[in-house]
């Protein structure tokens, strides 16, 4: 295989939404967005397509970050008191957030401890030449930006205390400083709030206190009144305070005004207020807390007055921080706040202020995709235009206001070409839906969800609209956000999905023993869903289910809106989770399976075609047990091979499908022991093992099974024991689907020597490359497979990859991973790369993802290892569970509950950050730049403006 094939390994977005935020800001020059988190990451985003990352070299939690306007500069601050200076940079055409300062703020020595210079905030003067530095011990530092310079003009609490009356010391400390605010007509002034309730107006020039606020109460925030005039203090009680600012009273008492919005009774502290005028009149004030501690302490909740109108936006998740985009030019009399932009624990909301009910305003990207925990996923390559369409037709239905282009932040310009090849990436859930996003670039997008609940019984409301609270009710709370981390019914959660992108069927499987089949529909519908229960332990005697019940479906007629609407629901008994499913538009075919066995259903005429099940306490272990027909049953057809126990070896029985395989196999066991003695030793696992009848893997093909001359449709399926059954079915023509029934005949049995759990099947042409899927043939959509050479069935266990040729199921080659790498395969997929030098050539390879995250590639089907790539921490494991591949080379894991990493394989394929940003500089950095050994590449200067074409990489 040519080496122009593969790059190395790249991880290229991350995809989602920020696990563990911890502060937030914005640039309203630049329009760009930033979010730190408590691993020590820093997230920029703007307009769709344009975002960037950055990550400190040690782990701490980003407590603060603030931009220096319109310079694409960021300053963080550490919980381990560090202050960092990021740049955006561009290096050889790929540039990225590059960390250029840090600073440690020292303690005076033998006065201060460690605790006292901790920071608690930061104010960054608007003109960014200095930085205000308020600590918990009172004192307030400055430094000088952009070089992070300690300046000699520190203020400490005994420098304030002088100016301060008698009655109002009392012997006690000013506490922490809590805000610092620069005032917004007199850059020289800064607004200086400590914990106990004193705010000073302080200024810079003259090292001099202007006015004093002498507040009674614990402070949490202050906001300057846009003219300077007036400033708001929000307090612990759950209360603000209006105070006016006048030169003729240097000392206030008592503010203009207090207010607590959700009195009288005990309230939560106001965290933060915003004060935001506007040419209508009546300010418009927001401030997140205040809840009622008896009646609704537990609540996430964000305020938002004006006049008469107030609402409560009730939240899932703990409010971060939040900021208004509004106005900021100085000649304007008024803020007018345009848009509200609230960074939660486990989402992002943005809020329209200036539409009438302020409704939410739809995300582009940070989508929280854990909205209801990720319980599986399923990747669509090349996905068909009409295909593409009807889904997002469907979508926009679902959400009208679904209108990406009034989204606010909208800061940089995505330089990257609109891809053709659109890709889905689906999810399913806990709470039984399935969610379609748009993974075909930087950003992934929701486009349409899919409930399955509405087909059963369950105690929950599924009523997916927000309701509104009453006109009564008091707080006036309005739900908000859609992350709901609880299920009504944990037996709803989609365990497989399968997809036919052609033909607009979806199969999704779930907890219960649950199979829905569903078709992609334009128009609305009313209809009864017809119920098939499949029973794959029929005869079986002394066998008591004593796990969950089966889901109730509902009995009547149910309603379904535009999109995927459900055909049949096929119910497995007993109602195990669902552990395998597959489908075949083109033969009118599902397949399914338990750890109780499996099932093959004929979904046109609502029938099952023949299950498996096990027979004694061995699970499926070994040959077939038993098939269940509707026409007959293949009892007499097949007898089951029993084996004995003894000295834990199998009896061989003559003339029976297997035996010949198995010689075979153990041939090849002593050839490879007197070629490679190094390699580790693999004991056989026990066939009493509990789990053996676990149903790993479905498939179907149109392959040779009982000649070589004769090829037609077969069913495989795979073991938890390494047992592999495959079916010769007799599929009737179009014309005759209504007329004649599916029918199914065990055609061969194939059983793993070390037993290992087969991961995956899959059946190669004649020329060794997998088979195209239903309809790709018959509407020209691919090249018909090789039906004149020998096919052949490409079976991964855990432990080794193997090929065997058809029909006879000889042994060809193999690879034994486990004993040549000391590892298992947890995920495989076979994947096409195209070269980057010619678009006309490519190569297929199998890929796999190992228990300890590494990624293998090899050659098929010669099986030969190409490259071999770190991807995953091997502790990571439920990153290894959740990893999904593409057929182009690329590949998604979930890093955190909320984001996918996105990483790809191909020199070809590749999807990354391409944008460009313009910053304002006027302090150049170069110096420093040069001994950190970053070169600066500037593709076009225009006096102290700088043009960066921005190729974000991590």
């Amino acid at each position: 295989m040519c080496d122009f094939l593969f790059s190395s390994f790249t991880q290229t977005v991350e995809h989602g939404f920020p696990n563990q935020p911890s502060a937030l800001a914005y640039d309203p020059k630049l329009q760009l967005m930033a979010i730190g988190t408590k691993s020590g990451a820093i997230k920029i985003y703007g307009a769709p397509g344009v975002e960037m990352t950055g990550l400190h070299k040690d782990t701490a939690a980003v407590t603060q970050i603030h931009f220096l306007y319109g310079q694409g500069r960021i300053l963080s601050l550490l919980d381990d008191n560090t202050i960092h200076l990021w740049e955006i940079v561009q290096r050889e055409n790929r540039s990225h957030l590059v960390e250029v300062h840090s600073f440690n703020l020292p303690g005076r020595p033998g006065i201060e401890s460690t605790s006292a210079t901790r920071v608690t905030v930061m104010l960054l003067k608007l003109s960014c030449d200095l930085l205000a530095l308020g600590t918990e011990g009172g004192g307030v530092h400055f430094l000088e930006l952009p070089t992070l310079t300690l300046l000699n003009k520190s203020l400490f609490q005994d420098e304030i205390m002088q100016s301060i009356p008698e009655e109002y010391k009392c012997g006690k400390s000013l506490g922490p400083v809590e805000s610092l605010q620069q005032h917004p007509q007199d850059s020289d002034k800064i607004l200086i709030g400590y914990s106990r309730g004193l705010v000073v107006l302080w200024d810079l020039n003259s090292r001099h206190v202007d006015n004093l606020f002498l507040g009674k109460q614990q402070l949490e925030s202050l906001v300057w009144e846009r003219s300077g005039n007036s400033f708001v203090s929000s307090h612990s009680d759950g209360g603000y305070m209006v105070w006016a600012v006048s030169s003729s009273n240097p000392c206030t008492h008592d503010p203009i005004s207090s207010t607590i919005p959700y009195g009288p009774f005990p309230c939560k502290a106001v965290n933060k207020i915003l004060w935001r005028t506007t040419e209508s009149g009546s300010p418009l004030v927001l401030f997140s807390g205040g809840m009622p501690r008896a009646s609704y302490g537990d609540r996430h909740c964000l305020t938002i007055l004006q006049d008469s109108s107030h609402v409560t936006l009730d939240f899932t998740s703990r409010v971060i921080d939040f900021f208004t985009i509004h106005c900021t030019d100085k000649d304007k009399e008024f803020d007018d706040p345009s848009a509200l932009v609230v960074l939660l624990e486990e989402e992002l909301v943005v809020i329209d202020l200036q539409m009438a009910g302020w409704p939410t305003v739809p995300a582009p990207y940070l989508a929280p995709l854990h909205s209801s925990a990720i319980t599986c996923s399923c990747h669509i390559s090349n996905v068909p235009p009409k295909l593409w369409e009807r889904v997002i037709s469907a979508g926009q239905q679902q959400c009208p206001l679904q209108n990406y282009e009034n989204w606010p932040l909208c800061g940089g310009k995505n330089l990257a070409a609109d891809p053709k090849p659109k890709e889905l990436l689906l999810t399913g859930h806990e709470d039984g839906t399935v969610r379609f996003w748009d993974a075909s670039g930087v950003s992934l997008k929701p486009l349409y969800k899919l409930s399955t609940a509405n087909i059963f019984q369950t105690d929950g409301d599924h009523n997916d609209s927000l309701t509104q609270a009453g006109e009564e009710e008091w707080p006036p709370f309005r739900k908000v956000g859609c992350f709901d981390p609880y299920s009504d019914d944990p037996r709803l959660a989609i365990q497989k999905i399968s997809v036919c992108k052609y033909s607009g069927k979806l199969v999704v499987a779930g907890t219960a023993g649950q199979v829905i089949v569903l078709v992609l529909s334009d128009e609305k519908s009313d209809h009864m869903i017809d119920v098939a229960t499949v029973d794959l332990l029929q005869d079986r005697e002394g066998f008591t289910w004593k796990g969950h019940d089966r889901l109730p479906p509902k009995s009547g007629s149910v309603v379904f809106a535009p999109g995927f609407q459900p055909v049949v629901l096929v119910q497995c008994m007993p109602p195990a989770a669902v552990t395998a499913v597959t489908l075949h538009a083109e033969w009118n075919l599902i397949a399914f399976g338990t750890s109780h066995g499996f099932g093959l259903f004929d979904y046109h005429r609502r029938s099952p075609v023949c299950t498996l099940h096990p027979n004694d306490s061995l699970a499926m272990e070994g040959p077939l047990s038993r098939v269940k027909s509707l026409k007959k049953s293949l009892r007499q057809s097949f007898r089951r091979i029993r084996k004995s126990r003894v000295s834990g070896k199998k009896r061989v029985v003559v003339n029976s499908p297997t035996s010949k395989v198995q010689e075979a196999n153990a041939q090849l066991a002593e050839h490879d022991a007197e070629v490679t003695p190094v390699q580790r030793r693999i004991e056989p696992r026990s066939a009493d093992d509990s789990l053996s009848g676990v149903v790993r893997c479905l498939c179907f093909a149109d392959t040779f099974l009982r000649d070589g001359t004769h090829h037609g449709p077969t069913m495989w399926a795979g073991t938890n024991s390494g047992s592999v059954y495959a079916y010769a079915l007799d599929v009737p023509s179009q014309e005759k689907f209504s007329e004649q029934s599916v029918e199914a005949l065990l055609g061969k049995e194939i059983q793993l020597m070390h037993r290992a759990p087969v991961v995956s099947i899959a059946v190669l042409d004649g020329r060794g490359n997998p088979l195209p899927e239903p309809y790709e043939v018959s509407r020209d959509l691919a090249k018909a497979p090789d039906m004149q050479g020998s096919h052949s069935v490409l079976i991964v266990s855990e432990e080794q990859f193997k090929v065997f040729m058809l029909p006879k199921v000889s042994a060809k080659t193999k690879f034994k991973l486990t004993a040549h790498e000391g590892c298992r395969v947890r995920k495989v997929a076979l994947s096409n790369f195209t070269s980057v030098s010619s678009e006309e050539y490519s190569e297929n390879a199998l890929v796999c993802l190992t228990n300890l995250g590494d990624i293998h590639v090899f050659s098929v089907p010669a099986l030969r290892p190409q490259v071999r790539y770190d991807c995953i921490r091997k502790e990571d494991i439920s990153g290894i569970a959740s990893c999904v591949f593409t057929k182009t080379g690329q590949g998604f894991y979930l890093i955190s509950p909320s984001e996918y990493e996105r990483f790809s394989l191909s020199a070809r394929v590749i999807t990354e950050p391409l944008c460009r940003v313009d910053v304002e500089r006027p302090h150049d950095l170069s110096a420093h730049r040069k001994k950190s050994h970053f070169k600066l590449y500037y593709k076009k200067k225009l006096h102290t403006m700088t043009v960066f074409t921005v190729f974000l990489i991590k």
